[in-house]
């Protein structure tokens, strides 16, 4: 179908109701008909751009995490055994961060003073008493030094986490507790 150029043809604009030359006229995008001047653009927050879905996690992250204990290389030669016949040895470990009654278990250590290499690396650790921030002792159970104050240990010998827990002392006598079967407890004396 074919439209004439409508040159003397007017038409009523649908939003001031004003005849204007049927050439000037413009289709807003709510469909009303109107002059040029008249015309309103859509406004931008009736068509907002599609931003998408908000990221949610991160690729190949990594959960924080508190550090496991890592086993640390000692000086050569860092233990050191008291008295003679005694089983307590002290091992100079400069700034060890360490906690009387933590378990600490030696590895890659040579028997020295008396002290054999199994009984120091017991698989369970020693509980270690600490004297200052770079040094602390343990006492070995069953082994005592021969000649004392002697350095031993070996050149590669490493300290790590133990799993020893330090020995609670009982603080009654056993042999004297009787039940009380009217209260149910346990009575000394």
């Amino acid at each position: 179908m074919a439209y004439t150029s409508g040159k003397h043809a007017k038409f009523i604009s649908d939003r001031s109701g004003v005849a204007y030359p049927y050439s000037e006229r413009i289709k807003e995008w709510n469909g009303a008909i109107v002059h040029i001047s008249e015309y309103e653009a859509k406004h931008p927050q009736l068509e907002p751009n599609v931003v998408g879905d908000d990221p949610q996690a991160l690729k190949e992250a990594r959960p924080d995490r508190t550090e496991p204990a890592v086993i640390r290389l000692l000086r050569p030669n860092c233990f050191k055994s008291g008295t003679a016949g005694s089983a307590v040895i002290t091992i100079t470990e400069p700034s060890h961060g360490r906690s009387t009654d933590d378990a600490v278990r030696f590895r890659k250590v040579m028997g020295f003073d008396g002290f054999t290499k199994a009984k120091l690396e017991l698989s369970s650790g020693y509980v270690i008493t600490v004297l200052d921030e770079n040094s602390y002792t343990i006492t070995v159970s069953g082994e005592t030094a021969t000649t004392g104050g002697i350095r031993g240990g070996g050149e590669h010998a490493t300290a790590g986490q133990g799993t020893a827990t330090p020995s609670v002392a009982s603080t009654f006598d056993a042999t004297n507790i009787t039940l009380d079967s009217a209260t149910k407890t346990f009575d000394e004396g």
